[in-house]
């Protein structure tokens, strides 16, 4: 053997002896590695895309432009964020899919996440205690799991906001509304805050999420607000004036779904012209959005002058900034992340969580979903750049609201289309609707 061959074998030898060695030893992490092990941190968001219902592409889209861009500034607290994004197809299986689908990956959090199927998907990352940081929250178990840490009070703070911003105008109120698990809790919802407004029930009008015809519903939602009599609200009588009588003389109609609003709202636009009667029209962001009233006229859009209910603030204020900008250099021309989406907007803050919550531990603390969890139940409040309230989920943080008790942030902003464009609704600051859902019937 030539002292050339003699040399390149001890160095085979030397390196094989000293990487079973390290690997023995434990040092560092193999390239791929998941979970919060070496540097790398592995999460999940997942959502439905291309289903016939609601679709939210633009939160795992948000996801991945967030993951190039703290790992393009050297990442967390100098950890790699590995981002794995699930198609959850709006069904329990594909749900409970994406969740095992963490599991397996070892992911520290499933983050920024939308699903209606809350016990298919909570039920695997219960088991391994992965934490389930800012869902969309549309589901009751998102409010319930110990696991779950909201960023915002979901469906039912913007219902009951959508009751108190119709009840200043409204004599009566319908409500368009799924026909699905999650759909079944929205009318006492609405109703939480139509009754602390002393306005009557709203009606409930069931529809197929999927349904391509809602004449009938629109026809019924009609039906519904004929009266416009002051009969229906039990405060008309102790109005001040006049002006106040009239102004609450009008029947009103919600429609809450997803992706079908608009479709709903066509055909209610149609048999209203046919009986030529003006209803005041309303919804909650996510069902509703500026690229909605874009692609439907803008100033000319049938939306035009409806109401509508979110948990921040208009999408022109300047605190969305940061996001926007991160969207204009790491989104690479994904046109599904629209900055102005509530889902987007909504993934946006649950990274913004994830990233304070990585950089209390210390740097050379491995990273586990079991100490993610820890670390989120005894933290002080967490900052989201003023998009939010301060965030925290420790136990004297929740909320005595019924079937809801991590709800933590119950603040809803109220928002009117005026010449094309969503802002801010004049004399409605943002409000909580905490206490106004501690005293609804328990929905879930």
């Amino acid at each position: 053997m030539t002292d050339r061959r003699r040399a390149a074998a001890l160095t085979r030898t030397f390196l094989a002896t000293a990487m079973g060695a390290c690997l023995i030893a434990g040092c560092g992490a193999l390239p791929g590695g998941t979970g919060g092990s070496g540097d790398t941190l592995t999460v999940m968001t997942f959502a439905p895309e291309d289903t016939k219902a609601t679709n939210m592409p633009g939160m795992p889209g948000m996801a991945k432009a967030y993951e190039r861009w703290v790992n393009a500034k050297g990442g967390i607290n100098g950890r790699k964020l590995r981002v794995l994004t699930c198609n959850e197809k709006n069904t329990p299986t594909g749900a409970a899919d994406c969740a095992r689908k963490a599991v397996k990956e070892k992911a520290i959090a499933v983050v920024g996440s939308y699903s209606q199927h809350g016990r298919a998907f909570m039920a695997p990352l219960e088991a391994e205690g992965i934490p389930f940081i800012g869902g969309y929250g549309v589901t009751s178990e998102e409010f319930q799991s110990t696991l779950s840490y909201p960023v915002n009070g979901g469906q039912p703070v913007l219902l009951a906001g959508a009751g108190h911003q119709l009840a200043r105008t409204c004599t009566q109120v319908a409500l368009v509304r799924p026909d699905t698990l999650a759909g079944d809790s929205m009318p006492v919802l609405l109703n939480a805050g139509l009754k602390a407004n002393k306005l009557a029930d709203a009606s409930d009008i069931r529809a197929a999420e999927d349904s391509a015809d809602f004449s009938p519903q629109a026809r019924e939602a009609l039906s519904n607000t004929t009266s416009t009599s002051s009969a229906g609200t039990a405060n008309a009588k102790d109005s001040k004036d006049s002006k106040d009588a009239k102004e609450k003389g009008k029947g009103c109609v919600t429609a809450v779904l997803g992706e079908r609003t608009e479709t709903f709202f066509d055909a209610f636009r149609r048999a209203a012209d046919t009986q030529n009667r003006k209803l005041q029209i309303s919804s909650v962001l996510g069902s509703v959005s500026q690229s909605l009233v874009d692609r439907t006229g803008g100033k000319e859009s049938p939306f035009e002058g409806a109401f509508l209910t979110s948990w921040y603030p208009v999408a022109g204020d300047p605190l969305w900034q940061p996001m926007r900008k991160v969207i204009a250099d790491y989104a690479f021309g994904d046109d599904t992340v629209d900055p102005d989406d509530t889902g987007a907007q909504t993934t946006w803050i649950a990274y913004t969580v994830l990233s304070e919550v990585v950089k209390r531990f210390k740097e050379d603390e491995d990273i586990t979903a079991r100490k993610v969890g820890r670390m989120l139940n005894q933290s002080q409040a967490i900052k989201t750049g003023g998009l939010t309230p301060d965030l925290s989920w420790r136990y004297q943080d929740m909320r005595a609201v019924a079937g809801f008790p991590r709800i933590v942030n119950g603040r809803v902003t109220f928002q009117i289309v005026q010449s094309g464009r969503l802002v801010a609704q004049e004399g409605e600051g943002s409000l909580d609707m905490t206490s106004t859902l501690e005293q609804a019937p328990r929905a879930a």
